[in-house]
């Protein structure tokens, strides 16, 4: 389970997907098996959480990574290459985003 807190050293990716009501169950399925059976197996993965907006026409994963360069060589494998391709035809768009926590409330 993701842990956030300013001072954990892990990297955030948040990946955001545009999808339709329709495609929306496809691609989460797509996602569950790409995280259940490849990337949480990669060197540097930590944790992830998939969302779901009510109206389902977005995705929302919240991913940590041990290290920046972690996440990077993951995405550069060729079998991400592939599961992207899968998941681009699955989506209108779709953007992971590298942040830093930067402050946390509880």
């Amino acid at each position: 389970m993701p842990h956030i807190a300013q001072s954990n050293s892990h990297q955030t990716v948040i990946t955001t997907f545009d999808v339709t009501p329709g495609t929306c169950q496809d691609l989460l399925d797509l996602l569950t098996g790409a995280y259940q059976d490849f990337i949480s197996k990669q060197p540097g993965f930590v944790a992830v959480g998939l969302h779901v907006n009510d109206a389902q026409t977005r995705i929302a994963s919240y991913s940590q990574w041990r290290k920046r360069e972690d996440f990077q060589a993951m995405l550069r494998t060729d079998e991400m290459r592939v599961r992207n391709r899968q998941i681009s035809g699955l989506c209108k768009s779709f953007e992971p985003v590298m942040y830093d926590v930067v402050a946390t409330f509880e």
